[in-house]
């Protein structure tokens, strides 16, 4: 394992989670100090929970999205010197005790770790585990690699290499768009067994607008003139 207080941050784009990103924060830096908030315009306590908890609070005055929010976080950790981010969400769905399995897993060659809930899919809701598993054949066909949860948004990021990538989407499709992004550009991509955790959190995606986004990307995707390195 690397010296993680050192090379790696952790980073929660979040919105409206007063009430929860307390916690997630405090178990998380049982393993790392650093913990990057970036507070999508809540409209709740959500900012002051978080300093709360001793982490760093980066504020979005308009809702510009989660793949927005991490591309603030990222410019944050390149500047406070980290090499890894660990992205987390800040609903409590992602276990704190997961967390030293990515800090292993970094060890191995790979530039992307993805959390994999599919070890134990009975935690997750029916419906999202028939979407997820969908949307993972998809971009499994598209790139040649076995993706078996996509949509994990529980990952290890080398942060040079994604800022070296051209990371276009602002959205919930950011998480697809990084297994593709990676896989062009040849970097090793992981999965690693990750607890699936459900409980009353409200999803923050909008199934007809969010789906049209995911659509109208995946569309130009497959359309893509760049091959897939092997």
């Amino acid at each position: 394992m690397f010296a993680a207080d050192r090379t790696c941050a952790a980073i929660i784009p979040c919105r409206n989670e007063a009430g929860r990103i307390g916690d997630v924060i405090r178990g998380v830096r049982t393993y790392l100090s650093t913990v990057i908030v970036v507070d999508d315009a809540s409209e709740d306590g959500t900012g002051a929970e978080a300093r709360s908890a001793q982490a760093v609070v980066l504020r979005h005055t308009t809702c510009d999205g989660k793949g927005a929010a991490f591309i603030t976080a990222w410019q944050e950790a390149q500047q406070r010197g980290f090499q890894w981010v660990l992205h987390m969400d800040g609903d409590g769905q992602h276990a704190p005790t997961d967390v030293p399995r990515f800090l292993e897993a970094s060890t191995g060659g790979a530039s992307l770790v993805i959390g994999n809930r599919f070890e134990n899919p009975g935690a997750i809701p029916w419906r999202r585990r028939v979407v997820n598993r969908w949307m993972s054949r998809r971009l499994s066909l598209l790139t040649g690699a076995s993706l078996p949860d996509s949509q994990c948004g529980f990952r290890l990021v080398h942060l040079q290499t994604v800022l070296s990538l051209p990371i276009r989407t602002r959205h919930f499709e950011i998480e697809s768009e990084l297994c593709v992004a990676f896989a062009r550009a040849g970097k090793e991509i992981r999965f690693i067994p990750v607890q699936a955790r459900y409980g009353d959190e409200v999803s923050k995606i909008s199934p007809i607008q969010d789906a049209f986004r995911w659509w109208k990307w995946y569309a130009a995707e497959r359309n893509h003139p760049m091959r897939f390195t092997s």
